[in-house]
């Protein structure tokens, strides 16, 4: 299941402990990022490892526009991780959605 913008502002403003992947390239992570953790989708099936201690929590997925981080939810499902959801629209939707709020 996919989690809105909307929906992952409100837990984040709540001050929400939440399991974020960013899958973008280390250059877009440093220019803007949501706080979450860094592995480039190119690299996450070798990283994958450092994810086991997640597999039956629920990770948030996201990237620019929500298409790499969609084949990143399906890698790690695929994988066995039972609780993905992907970021719709990615991090551009999360801030469009930041400015429309204020």
């Amino acid at each position: 299941m996919d989690i809105t913008a909307q929906e992952l502002k409100e837990r984040l403003d709540k001050g929400e402990k939440v399991n974020l992947i960013d899958v973008r390239e280390e250059y877009e992570f440093d220019e803007d990022n949501l706080g979450g953790q860094l592995y480039p989708l190119g690299s996450l099936p070798s990283q994958i490892d450092d994810l086991e201690d997640l597999r039956d929590d629920e990770i948030i997925i996201y990237c620019r526009s929500g298409a790499r981080s969609g084949r990143a939810q399906q890698f790690l499902e695929q994988n066995g991780f039972s609780n993905v959801r992907n970021l719709i629209g990615g991090i551009l939707a999360y801030r469009e959605n930041e400015r429309k709020a204020q």
